[in-house]
């Protein structure tokens, strides 16, 4: 019993729903941004460079059948060896533009929590009166003589 006790001591700190919640977030925001990547990206870049469709680009590392269509799909079905870069651009796109919005993001959580934090003053050396370095005299003599 205190096993589940502690499991739900546990899961119910606000750090594991607040990692919850940013894992299902981060899920879907990598959806939107491996599309983003695919869909809108990556053949502009391959427009610019030349209609290159990049999930495309590939080298056949095996013997290519007489007669087979010489398609990325094709060859992934009849598990012939296949290099295929082009996908690992786009996904390593993804990865760089999802890289560096999770920095921004970061970022800007940074800068919003210094701004929360209370400023510490500075003490300041405030001068002493005569008259209460006087009165400690007095105190201190006082407490030596009872």
């Amino acid at each position: 019993m205190s096993i589940l006790k502690d499991f739900k001591d546990f899961a119910i700190k606000g750090n594991v729903i607040d990692l919850a919640v940013a894992v299902i977030i981060g899920g879907a925001f990598g959806k939107i941004v491996s599309s983003m990547v695919e869909d809108m990206i990556m053949p502009v870049i391959g427009a610019i460079i030349g209609k290159l469709d990049f999930s495309n680009l590939y080298i056949v590392l095996g013997t290519l059948p007489e007669g087979v269509p010489d398609t990325l799909e094709n060859l992934k079905k009849l598990k012939i060896p296949v290099l295929a870069y082009g996908r690992f651009l786009t996904v390593s796109v993804d990865f760089m533009i999802l890289a560096f919005i999770i920095f921004l993001m970061v970022r800007l959580i940074t800068r919003l929590k210094k701004q929360d934090e209370p400023i510490e003053a500075t003490p300041v050396e405030v001068p002493i009166s005569e008259e209460i370095l006087l009165l400690r005299e007095i105190r201190d003599q006082l407490k030596k003589s009872s």
